[in-house]
Parts: structure tokens; sequence; C-alpha cells
């Protein structure tokens, strides 16, 4: 049964905008774990201009469900998910100046280093997975690394859906079938909203987890967060 992980980087990017604490992003977490969500994920990246470290260590003793770190392996990073221990990691290849994440990791050409940092965070005893575009090649890049699970990046799913859901979702069901032949968990994110997450998780069941920021604080202006939790909910328990 696929799970509802929130990243909550945009209510930081909320309070950022205006200084101080509100909103308070430690609270917002706790909040959606209290209106049923199944884990929390941030995205900390160098600048800082909306998760910053020190949330992540103030929030990480409070999650009771499931912490993702999402990032990029640079060695303030490593350093970070190593203090805090979160239960999974998730390296994604952000460029510095990157608005959000736009492109998966090439697991074949970074398989040295890739393979490194995942035995690192493996004996640690963080699960690891690695954000991938959808190419199956890419799957079996990534189980060569040692990573436990892929993050399959929707962005190009969530453009296509639209127009034409079948075709868009083609390719993720590929990889997502290379994945599982390879003996990786499938984690899913960027861009699932609640038009076309039901679609995605329909064709991949196996679907372990997906990770949902942007869209559900954008729904949660107009229908609240509790709400707008629970229908994301409805949306991804359909099995």
């Amino acid at each position: 049964m696929t799970r509802l992980s929130i990243n909550i980087n945009k209510i930081a990017t909320i309070r950022n905008a205006r200084g101080g604490n509100m909103p308070d992003v430690a609270h917002a977490a706790q909040m959606c774990e209290k209106f049923g969500a199944e884990g929390i994920t941030v995205h900390p990246r160098p600048d800082e201009r909306h998760i910053r470290y020190s949330d992540v260590r103030q929030i990480r003793p409070l999650v009771k469900t499931e912490f993702n770190i999402e990032g990029n392996p640079i060695p303030s990073f490593i350093d970070l998910v190593l203090e805090v221990r979160p239960n999974q990691v998730t390296l994604v290849p952000d460029a510095t100046d990157a608005i959000t994440s736009n492109s998966g990791w090439d697991t074949l050409a970074n398989k040295d280093f890739l393979t490194k940092i995942c035995k690192r965070f493996k004996d640690a005893g963080i699960r690891t997975s690695i954000f991938i575009n959808p190419e199956p090649e890419m799957a079996r890049g990534a189980a060569e690394c040692g990573a436990d699970r892929v993050e399959l990046y929707t962005e190009p799913y969530a453009t296509l859906f639209p127009t034409s859901p079948e075709q868009a979702v083609e390719p993720f069901v590929r990889t997502a079938e290379a994945a599982k032949e390879y003996g990786l968990g499938v984690n899913a994110g960027h861009d699932l909203n609640l038009d076309n997450l039901e679609f995605f998780i329909r064709n991949i069941p196996w679907t372990a987890e997906v990770s949902i920021g942007h869209a559900v604080i954008c729904d949660a202006l107009y229908m609240g967060l509790e709400k707008t939790i629970e229908a994301y909910l409805k949306k991804v328990k359909i099995f």
C-alpha cells in the first residue's frame, strides 16, 4: 500500500519570506502527521532558501511516522544525514542554483560516486533511494549502486497527463517494472496532484511512497491542510 509523505519545504518558504517563525515548520510537520500523513519529507539546499539545516535537526525527534531527507550528497548534506539518521535519504542531483529538482541521476555515468554514497548511508542503517528519470536502465544502474529504492521523477508524467494519460504513464510503468525486477522499491515525486495521482497509483500499484509538497500546500490554501491531506490519502489508498 502506497504511503503519503508530505514535503514541507513550501511551508518553510512562506516563513522565510517574512522572517520570524510564522508559520512554524516543526509544528506544521506534526500537524501533517496528526491529519494522516504517513511521512515527512524535507529537502534542504545549501542556500537554505526554504528548509534549513537547523529545521532538520529540530524536526527529526518530532516525526513519529517516517522521516525522509532529500538532497544532493555534498559533504555538508552527508554530514547532516549521518547526524540526524532519517529513515530514508533520497539522493537528488540538484545544481546549487536549481529552483526545484529538474532531473534524475544518470546512475551509470555516476556509478562509482553513487555506490560510495549508498554504502556510507546503508552502513549507518539508513534506507537509500536514488532519484531517477523514467528510464529502465537508470533503475538497473541504481540497483548496481546498491540503492534500496528509486524515486521516479514524475514532472514529465504530470506535464503530459492532461492530454494523454496512457502515454504519460507508460515510461514510468516500464521503469517501475524494471526496478521491481532488480529488487528495488519504487517511490515517486514531483508535480503529483489530486488530478493525476490516482491514475499513477492504479498503473503502478506497487509504488511504496509518494512525496508531495507544492500541490498539497496550494490545495491547502483553499481546502485547509486537514481536508487536503484526507483528499490525497483517498487518491493513494485505492487498493
